[in-house]
């Protein structure tokens, strides 16, 4: 079947809020009741392109409802005050969390979106002191402003990433002090916590995040599951994939079916072993 040449509203999110929330998540809507499972991450976790993603496939796996919480793009910002999401986890038998990158989100150098955050709102003064011949305007997104201050200074830049990766083991250390429960920190990448720092340019996702991060708030969580997709896995994504022509450039990168089943099965081993 050419996914790709279904069009535009090829694949139905059943886009739903959950309580007071003004976040829109992957539905169908599930009740927050009863035994559950709370998935929190970002465009993996959400399942873009993809008619059902590891939440989904963990909810028959497991035999019990798995609550989706992922956000595109989202950064650790997205949560850390959402309080209807952390209640809900809270609440849930266990709350998986994606690693997701430290770019998306607000810190001394710059603002994000709070629903959207990899949009780039402003630089604070601290950051147009570093980078005084910088137009700061001419960004809207995260990455890009992030990779333009690269390629001009990489010296200075360090110092901005730097922060980044202080504030999200901060951050990270907030988000999962206020969720009750059991928790698996779910790392989903095509590369390994101890590959990052040997990434050219601006690595890949999870952004900045390394394996001495990792182990920074690995005691705050029950348990670590780790996840790179196969090279199988990782070779036949494209494929597996559902989008219209004007999303094709979101395409790359994204995991398929098959790693998302790689990673359903390493979560399930996980979970009936905490349940």
């Amino acid at each position: 079947m050419a996914y790709e040449n279904l069009g535009e509203g090829a694949l139905d999110y059943y886009p739903c809020r959950y309580g007071k929330s003004k976040l829109l998540f992957r539905g169908p809507r599930k009740k927050l009741e009863g035994d559950y499972l709370a998935c929190v991450g970002g465009t993996e976790t959400y399942g873009k392109f993809l008619e059902k993603p590891f939440p989904a496939m963990l909810e028959e796996v497991i035999g019990m409802p798995a609550v989706n919480f992922g956000c595109v793009n989202a950064g650790v910002d997205v949560f850390a005050n959402e309080t209807t999401v952390i209640e809900a986890c809270s609440n849930a038998r266990a709350t998986i969390i994606q690693v997701m990158g430290a770019q998306n989100m607000s810190n001394r150098f710059y603002a994000v979106h709070p629903r959207r955050n990899d949009r780039f709102v402003r630089a604070s003064t601290l950051m147009k002191t570093i980078f005084r011949e910088v137009d700061f305007t001419d960004f809207s997104f995260t990455r890009h402003m992030l990779g333009e201050l690269q390629a001009l200074s990489e010296e200075r830049f360090e110092i901005v990433r730097d922060e980044l990766k202080e504030a999200w083991v901060g951050r990270m250390k907030i988000l999962l002090k206020k969720i009750e429960g059991k928790t698996i920190l779910l790392w989903f990448a095509n590369h390994s916590p101890d590959e990052a720092n040997s990434l050219a340019g601006l690595g890949k996702d999870p952004m900045f995040i390394d394996r001495a991060m990792i182990e920074e708030v690995r005691p705050h969580v029950t348990d670590l599951v780790e996840v790179v997709p196969s090279f199988a896995a990782r070779n036949k994504a494209r494929e597996s994939l559902i989008y219209s022509p004007l999303e094709e450039p979101a395409v790359k990168g994204v995991p398929g079916v098959a790693a998302h089943q790689e990673v359903t099965e390493a979560l399930a081993d996980c979970l009936k072993a905490l349940l």
